[in-house]
């Protein structure tokens, strides 16, 4: 069975939020008690996995809801700003158009999601948004949403630019397609041995039209 929906990460996989999310970042660094994140820090966390940033940061896993909440609560001032990455939305169509269902898992606030979608003329294309504050554990988001829409995995595949979506999506026995624009870089996304490994928008229909 080919894949019939197509679920993608929020930050770094639609919406160009790195910046962003940096500058919050190094606002809340004294707060959290975690170092401020120079260009040559941010290439260096760029090449590492999820759980390594975590150990890396020294910020108690205890301490993670509450600076996620806190940085989607700042975050949702610079909606306005944030633009989707470059080719996305012609892509998003171009999948819409060939009959795929389109959703959104993410750690991002659905309000934040909402408000950008609508802001970039997206919020047509998307069947759902589903939102959880969940470090790792994406996999029960995933698992809730094919439960929710009495969807199999094999008729799923996943969209994401971090290890973790590739890590929640193989325990959630979907396909995933990692891709190169967003937070982790290519080298640290191939060791994590994706379905697909790609480096533009436009080859996200190329993917879905090999056949599997």
């Amino acid at each position: 069975m080919t894949p019939k929906v197509i679920i993608f990460d929020f930050d770094g996989t639609i919406a160009d939020t790195v910046d962003a999310l940096v500058s919050i970042a190094n606002r809340l660094a004294v707060d959290f008690g975690y170092r401020h994140i120079s260009p040559e820090q941010l290439s260096f966390l760029k090449n590492l996995t999820s759980r390594e940033i975590i150990k890396y940061s020294g910020v108690s896993l205890f301490k993670i809801p509450f600076l996620v909440k806190k940085v989607k609560g700042e975050l949702k001032n610079k909606i306005p700003e944030l633009k989707p990455i470059p080719g996305i939305k012609e892509a998003l169509i171009e999948l819409q158009n060939e009959g795929y269902k389109l959703g959104i898992i993410t750690s991002n606030s659905k309000e934040n999601v909402t408000q950008f979608l609508r802001i970039n003329d997206l919020n047509h294309l998307f069947d759902f948004i589903y939102s959880g504050i969940t470090i790792f554990g994406k996999t029960t988001i995933i698992n809730n949403v094919l439960r929710q829409n009495q969807l199999q995995p094999q008729e799923v595949i996943y969209v994401g630019d971090e290890t973790r979506d590739i890590e929640a999506s193989k325990k959630a026995n979907i396909k995933v397609i990692a891709v190169t624009w967003g937070f982790n870089s290519p080298e640290v996304l191939a060791k994590q041995n994706p379905d697909y490994l790609i480096q533009r928008p436009s080859e996200l229909l190329k993917v879905m039209n090999s056949g599997h």
